[in-house]
């Protein structure tokens, strides 16, 4: 616990060095909450349009969720630091529908020779019950808890099988970006904020009881790339077998006669 919170207050220190956006007072409604989440349906788009995210967006409709963390922060001077908050979203396995978005925070520490500073953005594919499940509980290390691959590029590639999948566009001194080791864990206040009302994660994706309208654009971004593959399925029109196809003609079935007694 005492190496977690030191893993956070690190990534708080990040986020003290990222770059401040001030809002108007017409603005004083759109929150910081509600700036991410618009944050976080720009690089879902751009990561879809990304010409080397091929494997990534055949792929999109086999995850179970997809945490995306817009801006993740690196820096090291012989140690290192790394953090960033983002938005999960997650697939109704019954309906196919995606939930209202969760904030959670990702974070970690790193010791010796390394120097440089890095900004990127990260999507994590949920791919199994075992990181969905995971996710649902107070903190999750990335590699211990749960296995994390690197997501594989380009068309025709094959994926580790692992619990999550991470997929990164980076520009920095840093030469890769790998998330083995980073402690995810709920971020609470946003979550309270952006909702109004004291909720966690399982009430906001199990439970479904939040919502916040705000969400609709990211919701529809991601469903529009995943169809909703079974409602359209339940949704189509059945055949009603009482009327004839076009063409043929109906078959009337008379009622049984009734013979009555038997005069002798």
């Amino acid at each position: 616990m005492k190496k977690i919170s030191i893993i956070f207050t690190l990534f708080l220190f990040l986020s003290s060095l990222a770059p401040k956006v001030c809002i108007s007072s017409q603005d004083a409604g759109y929150s910081v909450q509600s700036a991410l989440v618009d944050q976080a349906t720009i690089t879902f788009k751009s990561f879809l349009s990304d010409p080397d995210m091929t494997w990534f967006r055949e792929n999109l409709c086999s995850a179970k969720a997809l945490l995306i963390i817009p801006q993740l922060l690196k820096g090291a001077f012989i140690f290192g630091a790394e953090g960033g908050t983002g938005v999960l979203i997650a697939k109704d396995e019954h309906t196919g529908e995606w939930s209202q978005p969760v904030f959670y925070t990702l974070a970690s520490a790193s010791f010796g020779l390394q120097a440089g500073a890095e900004t990127s953005s990260i999507i994590l594919m949920i791919m199994t019950d075992k990181g969905m499940d995971a996710l649902l509980s107070t903190s999750v290390k990335l590699g211990g808890d749960v296995s994390v691959a690197a997501g594989p590029y380009g068309a025709g590639a094959k994926a580790a099988t692992v619990d999550v999948l991470a997929f990164a566009r980076a520009k920095g001194a840093f030469g890769g970006i790998s998330v083995e080791g980073s402690v995810i864990m709920p971020r609470d206040s946003y979550n309270i904020a952006y909702y109004q009302k004291n909720v966690r994660p399982v009430d906001i994706i199990i439970r479904k009881n939040a919502c916040n309208p705000h969400s609709a654009s990211l919701i529809k971004a991601v469903s529009d790339a995943c169809p909703n593959v079974i409602n359209e399925t339940e949704n189509q029109p059945q055949a009603d077998q009482g009327q004839p196809a076009e063409g043929e003609k109906a078959v009337v079935t008379a009622p049984p006669i009734s013979e009555g007694p038997v005069t002798q």
